[in-house]
């Protein structure tokens, strides 16, 4: 009897056990966040921030200046950063710590990733309220600091922060994919540059730079080397491309629309000029920027916010001095199809605040956010590369108005080219679009460039691309980025159903011992009734 009951007992709390590990760290509940009548100047506030930095340093300072003056205004509340070098880092440690509610209090990320922290209730906050607050909102009575209006953020850049109709995020910094142009080499083969480039033009005048001499040698430039045409994200490549042909890539509530026949046009355009060795990427031949500066590359896609590393006199560069060749750098919109109607992404990160059980941390959390979008920040921040202020307050400032005029009065702060990408985005931001958000939206768009990455591969392997390869091809990345569940679908938008993502690793654990515990339990009654029934 007392061996039952020892027994009964371990069981009991062994399932009680994990029941209270789920309970601390496996709930991703929280009661919805709602602003505090008043912010607690009494109480002292701690908040961790997660940004993205590199090698610019200049970019630290202005976070760290940013930091020290918003502390200075709110003496209670302190603020941690951590700086990251991509946000890849940022989006898989917040995933990582969803499940033990060990999330920032801000982060500077992508809508894309905001989508899939949305696995659990009230996890990411939502600012339709926060922004509407007459107190602590958008240019709030209550501020310390002169913050912008909702009115005054860029609507295109707000509206890309919106999953299902509710707002997670304020744009932080904007920016758009350019071309990059060695002038020069085009004019030396025998070609007038257009304001807008085609994509017929660059992969004739792509082309046309493989010429070799008799030496063996480049004609163009003289050297061994020279890919005419190389792009630094081929996901950005592919969706802007099937955009411009009004061609599918996802729905808005996340049907994959990617695989179709003008992808497999496009497929195999660069599978023809991958082959000549006109055509290249990023993750197959390096940076863009390393060949364009060296006069090995004529046409370098690249984000606007690349522009530093991009020229003769690129402030930013990473090949050496010596390996630099003089050009005339011409910055242009992403090639298109029809000139007429151009089509260009609009990209840069968000901020977003994660919610938490003290409300008046989710507030300061706010309060710091928008200081990140007011103008000394914003202005600051945008010149150090080819970024754009999300705001018209900051665009329209007197001091980033005077930035602008200086282009070309040195290479560094008024780099000609930095200034030259930042207005293409400011100058055509009627022509740019984003990608529907959802919970799997970052897979799909990996998917996107995958897709144009493999072909260049494998015709430089000298496989034939041909519809079977395609096909085989559209099968395989479908499954690497599992785009045929069902979990693609309706996620992350108003009225869908809601993809709660894997469970957290406790959840896993309770369903594990419960099923051992009711097995074990299953195993005891069958041994007592066989030594019961062996005993009559």
């Amino acid at each position: 009897m007392k061996t039952r009951k020892r027994f009964l007992a371990v069981l009991l709390i062994a399932v009680f056990a994990v029941l209270s590990l789920t309970g601390c760290h496996g709930s991703r509940g929280r009661a919805a966040f709602q602003v505090p009548e008043q912010l607690d100047e009494s109480a002292k506030i701690e908040l961790t921030f997660w940004a993205k930095n590199d090698t610019n340093k200049t970019q630290t300072t202005i976070y760290e200046k940013a930091i020290s003056d918003f502390e200075a205004l709110y003496p209670n509340i302190k603020v941690n950063m951590r700086l990251y070098t991509d946000y890849g880092k940022i989006y898989n440690d917040v995933i990582t710590n969803i499940a033990t509610n060990t999330t920032p209090n801000i982060c500077i990320t992508y809508p894309d990733h905001i989508a899939t922290y949305m696995t659990g209730d009230n996890v990411v906050v939502p600012l339709d309220s926060l922004m509407g607050d007459e107190r602590y909102g958008l240019a709030g009575s209550e501020l310390k600091f002169d913050a912008p209006s909702k009115e005054e953020i860029v609507p295109q850049f707000l509206s890309e922060c919106a999953i299902g109709g509710t707002t997670y995020a304020l744009p932080y910094m904007r920016s758009t994919e350019a071309c990059y142009v060695n002038k020069t080499f085009v004019e030396k083969l025998g070609y007038e540059l257009p304001d807008v480039l085609t994509w017929d033009f660059v992969w004739e005048v792509s082309e046309a730079a493989t010429k070799k001499d008799a030496d063996g040698n480049f004609a163009v430039n003289g050297q061994k080397v020279m890919i005419p045409f190389i792009d630094k994200s081929t996901d950005n490549m592919m969706i802007q491309m099937l955009k411009q042909r009004d061609a599918g890539y996802s729905t808005d509530s996340g049907e994959v629309e990617l695989f179709n026949d003008t992808t497999k046009e496009i497929l195999m355009t660069v599978a023809e000029h991958a082959k000549t060795g006109a055509f290249s990427t990023f993750k197959i031949s390096s940076y863009p920027a390393n060949f364009l500066d060296a006069g090995q590359c004529i046409f370098a896609i690249d984000s606007t916010a690349g522009a530093t590393w991009m020229g003769s006199h690129a402030p930013l560069s990473d090949i050496s001095k010596d390996k630099f060749v003089e050009f005339e750098t011409a910055v242009r919109m992403f090639p298109q199809y029809d000139p007429e109607n151009p089509r260009m992404i609009s990209q840069g990160p968000s901020i977003c605040i994660f919610n938490k059980e003290d409300p008046q941390i989710v507030l300061a959390s706010w309060l710091f956010t928008q200081y990140l979008i007011s103008n000394d920040v914003q202005i600051a921040y945008s010149q150090t590369e080819g970024y754009v202020p999300v705001t018209t307050k900051a665009q329209n400032a007197a001091e980033y108005q005077d930035y602008l005029s200086r282009s070309g009065e040195d290479n560094n702060l008024y780099y000609d080219v930095k200034i030259s990408a930042a207005k293409l985005l400011i100058d055509n931001v009627q022509y740019t679009f984003v990608t529907p958000v959802f919970n799997g939206s970052t897979s799909l768009r990996d998917a996107a460039g995958q897709l144009i990455e493999n072909v260049t591969k494998s015709v430089r392997r000298k496989a034939t691309v041909d519809d079977a390869y395609l096909e085989n091809l559209f099968s395989e990345v479908t499954a690497l980025y599992r785009l045929d569940q069902t979990s693609m679908r309706n996620q992350g938008t108003e009225g869908g159903d809601k993809d709660m993502g894997p469970l957290p690793t406790a959840s896993k654990a309770l369903l594990i011992t419960l099923g051992v515990t009711w097995v074990l339990i299953g195993a005891y009654y069958i041994r007592e009734r066989m030594k019961a029934s062996q005993n009559n």
